[in-house]
This record gives structure tokens, C-alpha cells and sequence, in this order.
């Protein structure tokens, strides 16, 4: 794959500003493409898109295929007809915090209302888009509406706990209860296809205006997730659906301890009877959704690092085999040349190199990590190859003021020297020094284009809470803020109009 000289920005959606608790696929979202294009950016990147459970993040969903219906916009469904103004009316939240818990119920409540009006009352046209909906994705969907139903049915734990026949999926159990639950089935159908409707509207809007949305897959799922209890055969579990080894990464930058993820790791054996059909239709269905998709961990394609269920650190763990090769291979037969990037950052060998070479697969730099080891580091600008991403910082990474705050006075001096600046406006010397590169993309998180401190982080690795909350202000994206941007973007080629 071959990615054009351009930018963007990485931003979630729960980032955006708003009124309803975090940021949403509404108005505010609009805003954000606008000042994406005045800004001379052509890519939006965000983190996965699925249904948050324990610590609200991205990278633990319920699903590996649904969508958070805590991002569907209350404004487009008044649009839609499913709500009416007075339903959304002064429930107003403050501006620059996320209320993850408030938003799980008061817009479950306003879903459920939606979903009653919806099946009471809806235009020919959006039934039958809800009926396509519910066709078209019936590889997941009713997996998903019966599992989600089940859990507020059965007290929110994990599937594990449930009775052993709900839990081993009875055919009998199933459909007693999937009767008995007919109505909560209903709402997380109606949740998923009003997520997907707004979702692909605003795809659509982003497009229209030359930005491509850049998503993510994490590579493994939840453990308490709707594939993992529908595909017990497909993971590493013991006869009551817990795990028996789990994933994770060694010690590395961001701990001393690695990080120890808690996900089952896949059974690839069982994968590949069917030709990676599970794997296949999941990067399919992100690429309906995004013009370009990440594949997070993409070392966990060559080998795994797989830790003993029951210790609480990732340090005993041993790396086991993994036929990436073979699903890409699988993948390039169904997709030619499917518009991937390999997050190749970690503990990478020379055979996670030659398979991300092999399938001429972008990877990912990191200007943070550039300035520690000499000349030779392959993250310095200097040495960076066209076929990559650069970015300044990710998500699991401190802002660039926060990281350049933490740096002592002798990393400070050699950083200056390197830039031949004198470090007054680290975020944006920093910002200059990636679009600046010859790598074909450079993605700069908006944090760093705002110029903000610590205080602004997404997310820091090991930490059990406190993480994903970020939000920008109203206000913060000004006319001004684009000029600058979009005159840099143009100085260093990545104009989509050059």
C-alpha cells in the first residue's frame, strides 16, 4: 500500500467537546472535519470504535464489531425523528470532563426511549435500513443484542458468572431467554444501527471534504466480550470460559513490569479451519467503516507474548508462534491492497520487520522515543524511511509539553541542538520537525497542536484508572489555529491541494 504525502490529526471522538457527558458523532464532530479541511489536514485518526466496559477504554470492548452507543449524537436522533427536543432538553453537562458513568445511564435511558419510538412509529425508508442493518451484520449482531441483554439481565458481570447453561450457550436456554429478552434484543439492535447510521453519515461528510477516516483494530478482544462467550472454541479458556494463558507485553518503556493485558489469547489452530474467516470478516467490516485502518500490536502477528492466567505481572511470560503470515496472505487474496499500518512499536525482532516488509505494510515512528540512544536511532528524523508514520507522540504517550517537562536539563540541550531550535515552543517545533519528515504520513495529536501540558494525556499504560477522559474545549479550534497549521502543511508538501 502506498499512502499519499499528507497529515492529520488523532483524535477520538469522546474527545470533542459537547454537552452530554463525553464527545459524540454530533454537531461537534461536524465541526471538527470543517476545521480539519481549513486546516489543510486529510486525515482523521481515532481510536477503536466499540463498546467500552471496565476503565471506559477503547482497547476493552464488549465487541470486536459493535459500536459504542455512548457516542451516538441525541441531536441526529431528534433529526431522526426518535427523539424530540424536550427529551434532550436540560440534561446539559460542564463543558471539559468526561462523565463516563452519567453518560451510561442517562443515554441508555434516552436509547431506550428512541428504540420505543423507533418501533412504533418509523418512515418506511429507516425501517427498511434497520431491517438491511440487522441482515447485513447478522455474522455479529444477534451475538451481540442477546449478550448485552443477558448481562443487564443478569446484574452487568462478566459471562463467566452467568448460570452454566447461558454460560455454554444451550440451544434450549438460548431461546427461552432471547424470547424472554425480546425487547432489550430489540434496543441493542436499534443502539447498533443508530451508532452505524450516524457513524457512516459522518464518514460520508469527512469524504466529501477529501479527509479519510483512520481507524483501529485492536488485535485481541475482551475477555468479557459477546466473541469470546458466541466463540469459546476460538480462545485459550478452561471448561467454566476463564483463561488459561493471556496476553500482554514484557517490561518495556512504558513499565518495568510490562504490561500484563488480562485479553485470551486466540487458538490460530481453530482460526484457521475456516480460512481466518473470524479475522477476515473483522478487518473487512473496519474497512467499510474507515478508508485506513491500524492494526494495533501488529507484533502479536508474528508471535505473542503469553503470560500464565493468575500472575499479576506480564514478566513471566514466553513468546508463542503466530501464522501471521498466513492471514495476511489470506487477507491480500481478498483484498489486494488493503489500506493497513502495522503499530510496530515495542520489543520488534528482524522477523516482525520481514513480515510488515513482506506485505509492504507502513509502520509507525515515534519522534518521543528519538532522542535517547545517538545518531543511530531509527525514530530521528533523519532516519526514517518514506513507507511509515510518523507522529510525534500516540496516545499512550504524554503530551509533547507534558514528556518535554519530565526530560532533564542534558536531554533538554541535545534535543535543541538536534532541532536547531531553541526549544521556546516545544509542541509545535516538535510538530514542524515530523510533517517536515519524508515519511509519507504524519498524524499529530491534537493535544500537540494545542500546545497542552500533562494534564491533557489520553492514557498512561498501567494505570488502572484516570485514563480516556481528555476533552478540548469549546473554542480551542480557531480560524487562526487552521491558518497556522494548513501554512506548515503546505510549507512541507503534505497539502491535499499541492
Amino acid at each position: 500500500m502506498k499512502l499519499p504525502r499528507s497529515s492529520g490529526i488523532l483524535l477520538h471522538p469522546t474527545s470533542l467537546p459537547g454537552p452530554h457527558g463525553i464527545g459524540d458523532l454530533g454537531p461537534e464532530a461536524y465541526r471538527f472535519v470543517d476545521w480539519l479541511a481549513a486546516a489543510g489536514q486529510s486525515v482523521w485518526q481515532i481510536l477503536p470504535l466499540g463498546p467500552t466496559g471496565f476503565g471506559d477504554s477503547p482497547y476493552s470492548a464488549f465487541s470486536a464489531f459493535a459500536g459504542n452507543p455512548l457516542l451516538v449524537s441525541l441531536e441526529r436522533l431528534v433529526e431522526a425523528g426518535d427523539l424530540g427536543p424536550s427529551d434532550i432538553a436540560g440534561i446539559d453537562m460542564p463543558e471539559g470532563d468526561a462523565h463516563f458513568g452519567y453518560v451510561q445511564g442517562c443515554k441508555g435511558r434516552l436509547l431506550h426511549r428512541a428504540a420505543l419510538r423507533f418501533r412504533a412509529s418509523p418512515s418506511p425508508e429507516r425501517r427498511e435500513a434497520f431491517e438491511r442493518f440487522c441482515a447485513d451484520q447478522a455474522t455479529w449482531l444477534p451475538d451481540y443484542a442477546l449478550f448485552q441483554a443477558l448481562r443487564r439481565h443478569l446484574g452487568e458481570g462478566p459471562w463467566q458468572g452467568w448460570p452454566a447453561e447461558i454460560r455454554r450457550r444451550e440451544p434450549a436456554a438460548l431461546r427461552h431467554l432471547g424470547a424472554e429478552l425480546a425487547e432489550g434484543v430489540f434496543q441493542q439492535q436499534y443502539a447498533q444501527f443508530a451508532f452505524f447510521e450516524q457513524w457512516l453519515a459522518l464518514k460520508d461528510y469527512a469524504n466529501g471534504l477529501g479527509i479519510s477516516l483512520f481507524g483501529d483494530i485492536p488485535i485481541f478482544v475482551a475477555l468479557d466480550s459477546a466473541e469470546v462467550w458466541a466463540h469459546p472454541e476460538l480462545f485459550h479458556l478452561d471448561p467454566q470460559g476463564q483463561p488459561t494463558q493471556v496476553a500482554g507485553v514484557p517490561p518495556d518503556y512504558f513499565s518495568a513490569t510490562g504490561q500484563l493485558w488480562g485479553n485470551p489469547l486466540y487458538r490460530w489452530e481453530a482460526l484457521a479451519k475456516d480460512g481466518y474467516a473470524w479475522w477476515l470478516n473483522r478487518i473487512r467490516w473496519n474497512l467499510t467503516l474507515a478508508d485506513l485502518v491500524r492494526i494495533d500490536h501488529f507484533r502479536g502477528f508474528e508471535a505473542c507474548w503469553a503470560i500464565p492466567a493468575g500472575e499479576t505481572t506480564a514478566v513471566n511470560g514466553r513468546w508463542i508462534p503466530v501464522p501471521g503470515a498466513e492471514l495476511l496472505a489470506a487477507l491480500q487474496r481478498m483484498i489486494p491492497e488493503a489500506p493497513l499500518v502495522a503499530e510496530d512499536l515495542g520489543v520488534i525482532t528482524p522477523e516482525v520487520e520481514a513480515l510488515r516488509e513482506r506485505f509492504a505494510l507502513p509502520g509507525m515512528k515515534i519522534l518521543h522515543f528519538a532522542f535517547d540512544s545517538g545518531p543511530d536511532n531509527p525514530y530521528l528524523p533523519h532516519n526514517l524511511p518514506r513507507r511509515c508514520v510518523v507522529y510525534t507522540g500516540t496516545h499512550d504517550n504524554d503530551t509533547t509539553l507534558g514528556w518535554w517537562e519530565g526530560l532533564d536539563r542534558p536531554a533538554r540541550d541535545s534535543i535543541r541542538a538536534y532541532l536547531g531550535t531553541p526549544g521556546g515552543d516545544i509542541p509545535w517545533e516538535l510538530n514542524r520537525a515530523a510533517l517536515s519528515t519524508v515519511a509519507d504520513l504524519c498524524i499529530l495529536p491534537l493535544q500537540d497542536v494545542l500546545g497542552l501540558g500533562g494534564g491533557a494525556r489520553m492514557n498512561l499504560p498501567g494505570r488502572p484508572g484516570g485514563n480516556w477522559g481528555w476533552r478540548f474545549l469549546p473554542g480551542a479550534l480557531t480560524g487562526e489555529l487552521a491558518a497556522k497549521l494548513s501554512a506548515m502543511v503546505h510549507r512541507y508538501g503534505r497539502s491535499p491541494s499541492r
